[in-house]
């Protein structure tokens, strides 16, 4: 990772302030942890984004493995690609750009997000800023349409908190933001950083 003397000093005063959590978690969790408060600039990050186990593992071989990535808005998708297309190469498809007509009580993204998730049911499932989207994931998980190599949810909730905890009741690798707030850079930031850590454990193993 190239740093200039401001992006270090961040990161450096960031080591400082959430140092006390590192005993809790794995190197690479504490490192996912570390670019989201960096890019949020909010330490509250630190106490907020779960993992389950083994979720950064399989969300490297996915990776690895070419898995394609199904995000819910064009943010991530732009954000994530010019990494991937350095490094993995994964096929990234965008839900809010994938359905033509959407019907009265769906949203664009969250229309994409079924007929995404029928076609590629084991890709590795982004939802970082449609609410809407996120109880679709749900639904596919509960009618086992869908089996992701890795879910990361982080979209703002100020209504239905619980449905992010959701997640806990299926047998699949996430990550999510516990709690109201979110954002679709918040899981830009997620993804970059492990294709960061995952692309790095691969060069070494060469």
């Amino acid at each position: 990772m190239n740093l200039d003397f401001t992006d270090a000093s961040s990161l450096a005063t960031i080591d400082r302030q959430i140092g006390e959590i590192s005993r809790n978690i794995t190197p690479a969790q504490y490192e996912i942890i570390r670019q989201v408060v960096y890019c949020t600039a909010d330490l509250e990050y630190q106490s907020l984004l779960k993992f389950s186990p083994g979720a950064l593992a399989k969300g490297a071989a996915a990776l690895t493995a070419v898995t394609p990535i199904i995000v819910d808005v064009p943010e991530i998708q732009v954000s994530i690609v010019p990494k991937l297309q350095k490094t993995f190469t994964n096929p990234v498809y965008c839900c809010a750009t994938t359905s033509g007509n959407v019907a009265k009580d769906r949203s664009r993204a969250s229309q994409g997000l079924e007929i995404l998730g029928r076609k590629y049911p084991q890709s590795m499932f982004v939802i970082g800023q449609d609410q809407t989207s996120l109880l679709t994931l749900i639904d596919l998980l509960k009618n086992k349409i869908i089996d992701p190599s890795l879910t990361v949810v982080t979209p703002p909730m100020f209504i239905d908190l619980e449905t992010k905890q959701k997640l806990k009741n299926f047998d699949i690798p996430f990550i999510f933001i516990d709690g109201q707030k979110g954002g679709a850079n918040i899981a830009a930031t997620v993804i970059n950083s492990l294709i960061s850590l995952a692309w790095r454990a691969k060069q070494r193993s060469y």
